[in-house]
């Protein structure tokens, strides 16, 4: 290993897009999985995952127990002959997410919407037990 001396004058603005580069490629931040925002409400339980590049048919959401999962698979294809050669190449992305769901959620009533690659779940809660005041009849 060889010990370098900083000198920020020297550190041209092509060295900072290479570091910026190597910071944006690093798989904390390129993982393929999707940031998922949730949040609650009064009645439920909002989640919101951008899937850019998917459709509703490339998405499974379901429900087993108490869990939430959402997965996605996808393969690309494309194949393209110019002039005496030939390039093929192929792409494959999958994620899973697995969430564990409240006891206040009704999971009878989780709906999903998705429209221009923004999936929006709703998880509403159940009616919250009250205690019942009984009349006492003469």
């Amino acid at each position: 290993m060889k010990l370098v001396k900083y000198d920020p004058e020297t550190l041209s603005l092509f060295d900072w897009n290479n570091v910026i580069d190597r910071f944006f490629d690093d798989p904390v931040f390129n993982t393929g999985i999707p940031a998922i925002d949730v949040r609650e409400e009064d009645h439920a339980y909002m989640m919101e995952a951008e899937l850019p590049g998917l459709t509703e048919k490339d998405i499974e959401l379901k429900v087993e127990g108490n869990l939430l999962s959402l997965s996605s698979g996808k393969d690309a294809k494309k194949e393209e002959k110019k002039k005496g050669y030939i390039l093929k190449e192929r792409r494959s992305s999958s994620f899973s997410r697995v969430f564990t769901l409240p006891e206040s959620v009704d999971k009878n009533s989780i709906k999903a919407e998705f429209k221009n690659g923004l999936l929006k779940i709703t998880l509403p809660k159940k009616p919250v037990t009250r205690p019942k005041l009984i009349n006492i009849n003469n």
